[in-house]
């Protein structure tokens, strides 16, 4: 079935929903809360809409799971083998605050593993888009394209750049960044963390803090692509989705070449 997918569209369907969120992002905009006290704008019901209008003509058969339609029951989703999984804006916070820092995440699962996502940040013109089943991960700025890979893992405690969250800074994370020797840490919104690691422009965002299951997909896929991995916080493997009926993520790693990751747990993890 993946094999008649049409990726390109879908990436162009991202582009889409982000000209639907620029145009709001250009006026004033309406804030309203959400159950779980998070925000939502027309914005992000604008690029719901926009995606999973799009995704119905591409892949009519997949289904599709979205932040902003995800009261799908566990009977029914715990039958899925492939579906979508989108955030149609991620960083609300961030698109609230006009900062830029926002992104359309669109992944595809197969088998409670991201093998193709794209991530797309309107307000940069940045786009990234790939995964394990397209064996690599692009990157591209207007019209330059590059095909983006992670670092290998820091020799040593030093020289390490750390990408933390922007709105969620945990105590977790800061007892962690403790355990390096003076390393840089870059504060940034939305998924693109994730993306900084696959493009080699940071080497660990550890997530010692709530996040959903349409947060990280994408870029996982994305950051897949470029030879890294998102690891579980706890148990140490690749995160899963899908698998449970709560679509909360554990903390987690998200780690540059993944042959590293053993050494790399244990020198800072294992204290």
């Amino acid at each position: 079935m993946h094999n008649t997918i049409d990726f390109a569209a879908v990436v162009q369907l991202a582009k889409k929903a982000g000209n639907a969120i620029m145009a709001i992002y250009g006026r004033d905009f309406s804030v309203e809360t959400k159950t779980d006290n998070s925000p939502l704008t027309e914005a992000d019901l604008a690029a719901h809409h926009c995606i999973i209008d799009g995704l119905s003509i591409i892949s009519p058969t997949l289904p599709v799971l979205s932040e902003e339609s995800n009261n799908i029951d566990w009977q029914t989703r715990c039958q899925w083998d492939s579906y979508w999984l989108i955030d149609p804006l991620d960083g609300t916070k961030e698109f609230i605050k006009r900062n830029g820092e926002f992104t359309v995440n669109i992944a595809l699962i197969n088998n409670n593993r991201p093998v193709w996502g794209v991530v797309y940040a309107p307000a940069k013109e940045l786009l990234y888009y790939g995964g394990q089943l397209q064996g690599q991960s692009i990157r591209e700025i207007g019209n330059d394209r590059t095909i983006i890979h992670c670092n290998p893992v820091p020799a040593t405690a030093a020289s390490w750049k750390i990408v933390g969250s922007k709105s969620h800074q945990s105590d977790e994370f800061v007892e962690l960044v403790k355990r390096f020797s003076e390393p840089v840490i870059v504060n940034l919104g939305s998924s693109l963390k994730i993306c900084m690691v696959a493009e080699g422009s940071a080497d660990l965002y550890p997530r010692l803090g709530l996040t959903s299951e349409w947060d990280t997909a994408a870029a996982h896929a994305v950051l897949q692509g470029a030879g890294g991995e998102l690891y579980n916080a706890d148990t140490l493997t690749a995160l899963q989705y899908n698998t449970k009926e709560i679509l909360l993520n554990p903390f987690f790693h998200a780690l540059g070449k993944t042959d590293s990751f053993t050494h790399f747990a244990e020198r800072f993890l294992h204290h």
